[in-house]
């Protein structure tokens, strides 16, 4: 199988081997700048969430990250969770992704091969790739709004970041 293909709960999905992985990529500036940028310029969302769980996998390491939306179907997130358990892969964290008013925007779900609790330092990066991906998620539904309502744009203030890492 070619190294840059992977299967994902029965899912085939292309995934860019990079070379920073190796040395543990992290939430830095250049990186946010780039989701941020991707964000402004309507990258489809999809791409955008595999993105940041392809840089929170490399960067805690061992882990596999999955971004599910509220709207995805509840058997096929079963499933998913489900096949996990029988390739030996632990529950690592799962967090809800909400905007600033509580609003539930998403869920992130994380899976390891040993059975852990993420680390101080870990819970930090995870803190910040759901701040990108409820920003993400966000000016989706802003930019569908303001689509639906050319005449009325919908502007949101953005969540407040934690400090950056690096």
């Amino acid at each position: 199988m070619d190294e840059s293909k992977f299967v994902m709960f029965g899912r085939s999905q292309e995934r860019k081997v990079r070379s920073d992985c190796e040395g543990g990529i992290q939430f830095s500036l250049s990186a946010e700048e780039q989701f941020v940028q991707s964000i402004s310029t309507r990258a489809p969302l999809a791409k955008i969430l595999n993105e940041i769980c392809i840089a929170l996998d490399c960067h805690i390491g061992n882990v596999v990250s999955l971004i599910s939306l509220p709207g995805d179907d509840p058997a096929e997130l079963a499933a998913m969770a489900l096949n996990a358990a029988r390739f030996g892969l632990y529950a690592f964290c799962s967090e809800e992704i909400v905007a600033e008013n509580a609003e539930p925007l998403g869920y992130l779900e994380m899976y390891c091969s040993l059975r852990r609790n993420p680390s101080a330092g870990e819970l930090q990066f995870i803190e910040r790739a759901k701040c990108l991906a409820a920003i993400a998620i966000k000016h989706q539904h802003e930019a569908r709004q303001q689509d639906n309502c050319a005449d009325r744009p919908v502007r949101g203030r953005l969540l407040e970041w934690p400090m950056p890492m690096y």
